[in-house]
């Protein structure tokens, strides 16, 4: 059990966000939760901006975010993200903290979705583990095996 242990849980935010309601749709709110609900199960602090910042209504400001997120990243033990098809550029740059601050990144990728070369290379120079995934099952099935 990893009790009091930290993970960051990262993944596209503004881009999934319905333009008419300003949040997330349920289907995508219950991937995050469900992940969330995985993690807690495993005795970790989950920090997730989607939760935080209430699927949407309550966004905070760039300033506010940015420190948080930051700090966050380099407080945690663990890094989980999905970079997000199209690309999140929140994400992205999110990734790119976790390994300039030498965290184990977890990276959830889509089957069959191209990445970008920097995502695919990432392992050359930081300690990533990639997980394809066709249906949450798999992705879940994939984090259960590193983390039991």
């Amino acid at each position: 059990m990893n009790v009091g242990r930290k993970l960051f849980l990262a993944g596209p935010f503004k881009g999934l966000l319905n333009p008419n309601t300003g949040t997330m749709t349920d289907d995508e709110k219950q991937k995050f939760l469900k992940l969330i609900a995985f993690f807690e199960s495993k005795g970790f602090l989950v920090h997730n901006a989607h939760q935080r910042e209430a699927w949407g209504k309550a966004l905070m400001t760039p300033e506010q975010c940015t420190e948080i997120d930051f700090n966050e990243i380099a407080s945690c033990d663990y890094f989980v993200g999905l970079p997000g098809h199209p690309p999140s550029p929140g994400t992205h740059i999110e990734i790119g903290w976790a390994s300039a601050l030498k965290k184990p990144i977890i990276l959830l990728l889509e089957a069959g979705k191209e990445y970008g070369f920097l995502i695919q290379g990432l392992y050359t120079v930081a300690n990533v583990t990639y997980i394809t995934y066709h249906s949450e099952a798999d992705y879940l099935k994939g984090l259960e095996a590193i983390f039991s």
